[in-house]
């Protein structure tokens, strides 16, 4: 069954540089009707603004796709990995058995995105 919720209505957060809209529970959003949908766990709305971002963080045994609507994000990883990705590409993560990464708007302009989060096939693969 396919539910439409209005995008004003979804959980939100807004700590001033970021504004995040969350269609599953996520961070301190608990709705336990909306936990995921299958493998689909994470699947968050995000406003970042220009020169700021979310520093050095752990994930470990989640897929974690970003695809950018908006501007651009710099990536940097525990695993030597530092490069950008512009609006229309999309930047995948395997956090396996664990990644330290963070993501940072370095532009002057909002960064806009998806970033959505699968719950992998196998647990405890290495982390690419």
């Amino acid at each position: 069954m396919i539910e439409v919720t209005p995008f004003e209505q979804l959980g939100r957060f807004d700590g001033g540089w970021l504004d995040a809209r969350y269609h599953f529970s996520f961070a301190d959003y608990l709705d336990r009707n909306r936990m995921g949908v299958g493998a689909l766990r994470v699947w968050n709305d995000d406003r970042v603004l220009p020169h700021t971002g979310f520093d050095m963080h752990p994930h470990r045994d989640f897929e974690i796709i970003t695809y950018l609507r908006r501007g651009a994000v710099t990536h940097q990883d525990s695993l030597g990995n530092r490069g950008v990705t512009h609006a229309g590409q999309v930047q995948v993560m395997s956090a396996g058995t664990g990644i330290v990464h963070s993501e940072h708007n370095l532009e002057d302009e909002d960064l806009e995105l998806f970033q959505i989060w699968i719950r992998p096939n196998a647990l405890g693969v290495e982390p690419r």
